[in-house]
């Protein structure tokens, strides 16, 4: 993973991108029609070679049904607060070294951890 923060962001966003496209049983080919972008395109955001636009982030929420924010949020486009942030990046680091678990475990105990994380009312 590169050391740029801003990459690693774009890196992680990719990987909850594909993390839920997964979960939703999609194919690369079926959100990218969801979300009216190209399959090449789609496939650069989920290896984290690309940072989408900010329509490209409103397609992808409406792909999955979510909100916007949520979005926005796993993109890094808005801010938690500091200390949430620091918590959620030693959670997500203490899944992914887990050994008793495979990649596409890890990837989906992201993908909910991330979803039930975002929808945590502020200040709770």
């Amino acid at each position: 993973m590169a050391q740029d923060p801003w990459q690693r962001q774009v890196e992680a966003f990719g990987e909850y991108v594909r993390a839920q496209r997964k979960l939703a049983k999609l194919s690369l080919r079926e959100l990218a029609a969801r979300a009216e972008i190209s399959n090449a395109y789609l496939s650069q955001v989920e290896r984290g070679l690309h940072a989408p636009s900010v329509r490209v982030l409103r397609s992808l929420a409406d792909a999955f049904g979510v909100s916007a924010e949520t979005i926005l949020e796993q993109a890094g486009l808005l801010e938690d607060e500091r200390d949430d942030a620091n918590a959620r990046a030693e959670t997500e680091a203490a899944i992914r070294a887990d050994p008793r678990l495979t990649a596409p475990q890890k990837e989906a105990l992201l993908a909910v951890y991330r979803g039930f994380a975002s929808e945590r009312p502020p200040g709770d």
